[in-house]
C-alpha cells in the first residue's frame, strides 16, 4: 500500500523500470485552460540545481492551495522550501514560480493510509486570475458523489515518464462506493487487516483497471461535475499499485475537511 509518493522521494526510494506505470494511467494530454486550478508543487533539488516538481495541488482561493499532507511530510515544514507553479499545462516553462509563506499540515495526519492526508499552502502573493488560473469549488456537505458522476483526475506524475515538455495529463475515472472499495482492498490484504478498516470515512475511492492516478500525482485534484460545475471532491493520496484490477485509487475526501480548511483560511488570511 503506497502513498502516491512524489518524484524526489521516488528517486531515493523506488527504482522505476522503463515499463512501470507512473503518472496518470489510461489518460491523455489535457487541453490548456480546462483545469485552471491545477498547480505543481516544487521543491529545490541540489542535484539538478532547480525547483523540481514533487506533487500536484489545487488552487482553492487566490492565495490558497490544497495538497496532500504526505507531500509535505513534516508538520514544521519550512515554507521557503516550496514553490508553486500555476497557470501552465507544461512543467518547466517560463512561468514565474510563486513563493509560499505558510504551510499547514492537518493536525491528525500521521500517514496517508491512516487518513487526514491534506495540507494547505498559503501563497506569499495573491494569484491573478485568468483563463488559465482560477480556483476550484470545494465539495460541500450536501454533495453526494456517486459512480454515476463524471469525474476526472489530473497530474504530471513522475515526470521522467513523460516526454518533454511534460504536459499535464487527465483521465476520466469512476467513483467507487467506500463499502465496495473496502471489500476490494480487504479481499487482497485480508491476512494483514482482518478486523481493521482500510478505507476510512475521510477517504474516497475512484479509478478502475487501466484508469488511475499514480506516482507523482499525489496532492492533485479529483474533480466531479456536481450540479453543473466542477467541484473538488478528492486529493490524490494512496493506493495499492496503480490502475490494477479491483484496486481503485484512494483520495482524501475533501467534503470531510471543508470545516477545517475554512477555519485555517479565515485564521490566516
Amino acid at each position: 500500500l503506497h502513498a502516491r509518493l512524489p518524484e524526489l522521494y521516488l528517486l531515493l526510494l523506488v527504482p522505476v523500470s522503463e515499463n512501470e506505470l507512473v503518472g496518470i494511467v489510461g489518460g491523455h494530454s489535457a487541453p490548456r485552460g480546462r483545469w485552471p486550478w491545477q498547480v505543481s508543487l516544487r521543491v529545490y533539488s541540489y542535484r539538478w540545481a532547480a525547483w523540481v516538481h514533487s506533487c500536484g495541488g489545487s488552487l482553492i482561493q487566490e492565495q490558497w492551495v490544497l495538497t496532500a499532507a504526505h507531500c509535505i511530510q513534516r508538520k514544521d515544514a519550512d515554507p521557503s522550501a516550496y514553490r508553486v507553479q500555476a497557470g501552465d499545462i507544461f512543467l518547466y516553462g517560463d512561468t514565474k514560480l510563486l513563493r509560499v509563506n505558510r504551510v499547514i499540515v492537518h493536525p491528525d495526519y500521521v500517514d496517508a493510509t491512516l487518513g487526514s492526508d491534506v495540507a494547505l499552502l498559503h501563497l506569499a502573493e495573491p494569484t491573478e486570475y485568468s483563463a488559465n488560473i482560477r480556483p476550484v469549488k470545494l465539495s460541500s456537505f450536501s454533495d453526494d458523489i456517486t459512480p454515476r458522476d463524471q469525474c476526472w483526475v489530473t497530474g504530471w506524475g513522475y515526470v521522467n515518464s513523460l516526454p518533454p515538455p511534460y504536459r499535464l495529463q487527465q483521465v476520466n475515472v469512476q467513483v467507487v462506493e467506500n463499502t465496495v472499495c473496502e471489500q476490494q482492498y480487504h479481499n487482497a490484504t485480508r491476512h494483514h487487516h482482518q478486523e481493521q478498516r482500510i478505507i476510512l470515512e475521510d477517504m474516497l475511492c475512484a479509478g478502475s483497471e487501466g484508469r488511475d492516478s499514480c506516482f507523482g500525482d499525489s496532492g492533485g485534484p479529483l474533480v466531479c461535475k456536481v450540479t453543473g460545475s466542477w467541484t473538488l471532491v478528492g486529493v490524490v493520496s494512496w493506493g495499492y499499485g496503480c490502475a490494477l484490477h479491483d484496486f481503485p485509487g484512494v483520495y482524501a475526501r475533501v467534503q470531510s475537511f471543508v470545516p477545517w480548511i475554512q477555519r485555517q483560511m479565515q485564521k490566516h488570511s
